[in-house]
């Protein structure tokens, strides 16, 4: 399968054959083909899943205090590698989110390698949680019965 696309404008689906789209380009600038061979795992679309950083990062403190590598290692395991967080949206997240007072950052105490700043969840961000994820799962039946019908 091949997906076509360019990161500076959006495209026309023309068709759609053997489970590809055919998509003509809107503007003059090159477009990027990316194959996916039979068989390997399609990567999910970061689109998709850009919204919810902040909800995927306050789940991963839910269950216990962690640092920034620790935190997209997990993301990437559970997604099966398809997913990572990019090192820039990662720290700007947490940034984002400590301003807010959804989390707190401290130095941790290693003994070994580098010093880590470490994240935590407040009462604030466990509240912040349970409400991205009643919005999360009202927008995902939403979807669903626009899909479905």
């Amino acid at each position: 399968m091949n997906i076509i696309y360019n990161r500076k404008k959006r495209h026309e689906f023309l068709s759609v054959y053997d489970g590809a789209a055919a998509v003509r380009e809107t503007d003059s600038r090159p477009v990027r083909r990316i194959r996916q061979r039979r068989g390997e795992p399609m990567s999910i679309a970061s689109d998709m899943i850009r919204g919810h950083t902040d909800t995927i990062i306050l789940a991963h403190l839910l269950r216990h205090d962690s640092y920034g590598y620790e935190i997209n290692k997990a993301i990437q395991q559970t997604t099966g590698g398809r997913y990572e967080l990019k090192e820039a949206t990662l720290y700007t997240a947490f940034r984002r989110l400590e301003q807010a007072g959804f989390i707190r950052s401290y130095w941790g105490d290693e003994t070994t390698g580098a010093r880590r700043r470490y994240y935590s969840i407040t009462d604030l961000g466990r509240a912040a949680y349970r409400q991205y994820r009643a919005d999360w799962e009202e927008v995902r039946q939403m979807i669903d019965r626009l899909i479905d019908g």
